[in-house]
């Protein structure tokens, strides 16, 4: 039987929220947009953390560390919150962010700021995980859509902010208010969820799946460092890489193993005897594949072949973010408004491919103008996607399995990212290699020969021949990565094309005969309200 939760809810036939509920639902916004600002200003201050604390050879671990540990403790925070309770998980993650965001502020060498960082990356493994689970819990799938314009917009606010407000913090007050000003904000929070959120707490029976969650957790850091170190620290057929695929192989087949003996596993399989759940997962792995290469690579583009300024990084993706909000609030309020949205992940699917291949085709003399309209198309596509792709993943699962689906679904997506970047990155510089070779001779070969990827003092300092050799390098590069995101967002088209129109939850009252959301022909109830 479902969980209920002694909420305020939303109203469906008024059309709105009860003020908790929008407190809640602002204290949620804030949390997330502390799990996705924290990179994006973090990135900015790292030249000036190298330069007071040293280890510029450990540098990337700074990164690395984070995106381990939010990963490997993702799924381990969704199950936890299935089983005790949504709300004290949810805010005891926020807690251990906060600690990670103090200590690595207070950091005196680059040992001790890795070690606060993979902290930090603990706590931001719950946070995202919360934020959509308990929407999932206060807010019934149907009615849900309409929220999606909000995250939509966070999600776009610190793409575009984060590195204006890293690099305005960084500059006038220091780069340890780059972690600094996550405590205000997080307390802000954590104040407002513990006085206005009420659900249920639990106490299940079965004892965690200590094993499961160690075989996880060390398949998901086997594949995220061999992502992270391949092609960059180490060959792609290096011996560490290859020990690295081993260790994660068996440890994920050990897993999976596990989780059909465990008697409250950490991601329970029968979740993804759900179609829709399952093509969710793909589709939501090549979303993040896909727009995090496109992040990566178009401020490089637009810097090293427009001459646009580094500082103003994030307003260059201001086409492709403004586009993906747009279409994200349209497709939560059509949901809203039909209970229909099989048509979402199939235009999206179209248009992410179809805009793909169109930044494909840039090369050094396309305008800015262009070059804005490809990346529209692209987040038409994103927008389409991003938020359907959980709407529809919970409304696949009973509510019992709420926290592991919102875990699920959030661990794809960043694991897809990690491919996308790592994929994406190699034939990007393989690329960028082959054609300065072409175009330059030993002093192209010389100039990418530490990376592919210059900054705008070293690009300054190049020669004029050599400069346009390696604009038209940055190019081919980014024509490959393109092509190859167009290629991978194909499979997520195919994906889109199976999913099944099940009505939402929420969505009032079904037919005889009519199929629920889970499957089992029978709506699951929805949080009541005091």
């Amino acid at each position: 039987m479902a969980d209920t939760a002694a909420v305020d809810t939303v109203d469906p036939e008024a059309g709105k929220q009860p003020r908790s509920v929008r407190v809640v639902l602002l204290a949620l916004m804030i949390t997330m947009m502390l799990a996705m600002l924290d990179n994006m200003i973090v990135g900015t201050a790292m030249p000036t953390i190298v330069g007071e604390l040293g280890g510029l050879e450990h540098l990337s671990w700074v990164v690395t560390a984070y995106t381990l540990a939010t990963a490997a403790s993702t799924p381990l925070w969704g199950k936890l919150g299935d089983m005790y309770g949504r709300k004290g998980v949810f805010m005891s993650s926020i807690v251990l962010f906060l600690i990670g965001s103090a200590l690595s502020g207070m950091a005196q060498d680059m040992g001790q700021l890795i070690g606060f960082r993979a902290v930090q990356g603990l706590g931001a493994g719950g946070l995202m995980v919360g934020v959509m689970a308990i929407i999932g819990d206060l807010i019934p799938p149907r009615e849900r859509g309409r929220y999606q314009g909000m995250m939509a917009g966070v999600m776009a606010l610190a793409m575009i902010g984060g590195p204006l407000v890293g690099g305005t913090i960084t500059d006038h007050w220091g780069w340890r208010w780059a972690f600094y000003i996550n405590l205000p904000l997080g307390v802000v929070a954590l104040t407002a969820i513990s006085v206005v959120l009420h659900l249920p707490k639990k106490r299940a029976q079965a004892r965690i799946d200590y094993l499961g969650a160690g075989l996880l957790t060390v398949g998901i850091t086997a594949i995220v460092l061999v992502t992270t170190w391949g092609g960059t620290e180490y060959a792609w057929t290096s011996a560490r890489i290859m020990e690295l695929i081993g260790i994660g192989v068996a440890a994920l087949i050990g897993f999976l193993f596990w989780q059909t003996k465990a008697a409250e596993p950490v991601v329970p399989l029968h979740i993804f005897r759900s179609r829709n759940f399952t093509l969710m997962s793909i589709i939501g792995f090549i979303t993040g594949f896909v727009m995090f290469g496109a992040t990566l690579f178009l401020p490089l583009y637009q810097q090293s072949v427009q001459g646009a300024s580094a500082t103003n990084s994030g307003l260059l993706l201001l086409p492709m973010l403004g586009a993906m909000l747009v279409t994200s609030m349209i497709a939560g309020r059509v949901t809203t408004n039909t209970g229909k949205y099989k048509v979402f992940p199939v235009v999206g699917s179209v248009l992410m491919v179809v805009g793909l291949y169109l930044l494909s085709l840039m090369d050094a003399d396309t305008s800015r103008l262009t070059s804005g309209v490809y990346m529209a198309v692209v987040g038409l596509g994103m927008g389409c996607l991003m938020q359907i792709t959980m709407l529809v993943a919970q409304n696949s699962v009973e509510m019992k399995d709420m926290g592991v689906a919102s875990s699920s679904t959030t661990l794809f997506r960043t694991l897809g990212s990690s491919f996308g970047v790592a994929i994406m990155g190699a034939l990007f510089n393989h690329r960028v290699q082959d054609v300065m070779t072409e175009r330059a001779g030993a002093l192209g070969s010389k100039v990418t020969e530490q990376s592919a990827q210059l900054d705008a003092a070293s690009l300054a300092k190049l020669p004029v021949a050599a400069r346009e050799a390696y604009q038209h390098a940055v190019s081919a590069g980014t024509h490959s990565a393109f092509l190859l995101g167009a290629a991978v967002a194909v499979v997520a088209l195919a994906a889109a094309v199976f999913v099944k129109e099940v009505p939402l939850k929420g969505a009032g009252p079904q037919k005889a005969g009519e199929e629920s959301a889970d499957g089992t022909g029978v709506s699951a109830p929805v949080a009541e309200a005091v």
